[in-house]
């Protein structure tokens, strides 16, 4: 088992959830972040420190078709160890549904 971002990362990266990851399995893309899954240690200590609620054990049945796209992103994208600025406009997108035609697949610049 391995713990996945889901769509509303998209645009509100927040990243709060980099900080406490102990394995640094996070990967940085140009608007959303996701979990390496075969880093991830499942210890859980993202999920709840995630304010956008995008993140969740793979169990989850909302996660289906969000495995992939960490797993294959997670081998594009850089590796993120500490909290970057998120978007200006974070806030506005939290929530709000079909961004998933918003996903950037250009990788992220924080580090």
């Amino acid at each position: 088992m391995t713990y996945v971002v889901i769509e509303n990362c998209i645009k509100c990266k927040f990243m709060d959830c980099v900080e406490v990851c102990p394995v640094d399995c996070f990967y940085e893309g140009e608007n959303m972040l996701v979990i390496h899954p075969d880093e991830c240690i499942d210890c859980g200590v993202c999920e709840p420190e995630c304010p956008a609620e995008a993140i969740l054990p793979d169990s989850e049945e909302s996660t289906q078709g969000w495995i992939a796209l960490n797993e294959e992103y997670a081998d594009k994208w850089p590796n993120i160890t500490a909290k970057g600025e998120s978007p200006a406009d974070a806030e506005d997108w939290n929530g709000k549904t079909g961004k998933k035609e918003h996903l950037s697949t250009n990788p992220g610049n924080s580090g």
